[in-house]
C-alpha cells in the first residue's frame, strides 16, 4: 500500500524544489521505465496501475487509477511511474568529446540533446547554471533512458571552458562552415540559448562554427536540438582512410 503522503512527495518531484529536497526524480511510461531499469540508476519505487502488466525486474506497488493520477505530472497518467535517485555529481570532463549547453531553457530540447549524445556515444554534457534541470519530467521523457547513461553537469561555463586544453567549437549564425574542413577529434562543442544563442562571454573563448544555409534565406535560425543533431552527425562522421 502507498500512503497519501508518499503520493504527495512523488507529485512534488515534478518541481525542481521537490527534486532538490528529496534527491529523486520521476519517469513515466512503460518503455521509459523499463529502459531506465537497465541503467545504473538506483530505483526507489515503482508504481503500476491496477489491471496493468507488472514489471518483473523490481518490486511493483499496484495502485488504483485515481492514486496514479494523483502521483502523475501528466494530464493522463500512462499507468507506469518510477522514482529514481538523482545520481551524485561527478568530476567535470577535461578531454575527449564534450557537449556544452549555454542556457538551454526548453526541457524538450535538453532531453533530445541528451538522447543525441547517447546515440553518438558522448557521455558528458556540461550545462550552464541557468540551463533547465535535466531531471525535469519533460526532459526525462524526451531523453528516454539516455538520462541514465549520459552524465549531465552544471557549472559556470566561462570558468570551466577557460581552463580546458581541448579546442572549443562555438556554434553561431556566422562562422566557419562545419563542412569546410575537418573538425577537431577531441573538443568541446558549445550550443546556445534558443533565442539568444551563445553568450558573448562564452563566444570569445572558442572558434565560431556554423551550419551553412542553402538557397534563399527564409528562416532566422535552426532549433537548437536540430542544430545539435546536424553538427554531431558531421563531427562524428567517420573519415575515409
Amino acid at each position: 500500500m502507498v500512503s497519501k503522503n508518499t503520493l504527495k512527495i512523488i507529485k512534488s518531484l515534478a518541481t525542481k524544489k521537490g527534486r532538490e529536497t528529496h534527491k529523486q526524480f520521476v519517469v513515466e511510461g512503460y518503455k521509459s521505465v523499463c529502459e531506465l531499469l537497465e541503467t545504473d540508476l538506483e530505483i526507489v519505487m515503482l508504481l503500476v496501475s491496477a489491471g496493468m502488466e507488472t514489471i518483473p525486474a523490481t518490486t511493483c506497488h499496484v495502485i488504483n487509477g485515481k492514486e496514479m493520477q494523483q502521483a502523475s505530472s501528466l494530464k493522463t497518467a500512462p499507468g507506469y511511474l518510477a522514482v529514481f535517485k538523482i545520481p551524485q555529481a561527478t568530476v567535470l570532463p577535461q578531454d575527449g568529446r564534450i557537449v556544452v549547453l549555454d542556457d538551454i531553457q526548453d526541457p524538450g530540447n535538453l532531453g533530445t540533446i541528451i538522447r543525441l549524445c547517447d546515440w553518438f556515444n558522448i557521455t558528458h554534457v556540461v550545462c550552464s547554471e541557468n540551463t533547465v534541470d535535466c531531471f525535469n519530467p519533460k526532459t526525462v521523457q524526451a531523453s528516454m533512458a539516455s538520462i541514465g547513461r549520459v552524465q549531465v553537469h552544471y557549472t559556470n561555463l566561462a570558468n570551466y571552458l577557460g581552463q580546458l586544453t581541448v579546442p572549443i567549437m562555438v556554434t553561431a549564425m556566422q562562422g566557419t562552415s562545419i563542412y569546410k574542413e575537418p573538425l577537431p577529434v577531441h573538443a568541446a562543442l558549445v550550443l546556445g540559448n534558443e533565442s539568444r544563442g551563445v553568450s558573448a562571454a562564452v563566444m570569445k573563448l572558442g572558434a565560431a562554427y556554423t551550419i551553412p544555409q542553402y538557397g534563399k534565406s527564409t528562416t532566422e535560425s535552426l532549433n537548437v536540438a536540430t542544430a545539435a543533431a546536424i553538427t554531431l552527425g558531421e563531427w562524428l562522421r567517420p573519415t575515409e582512410t
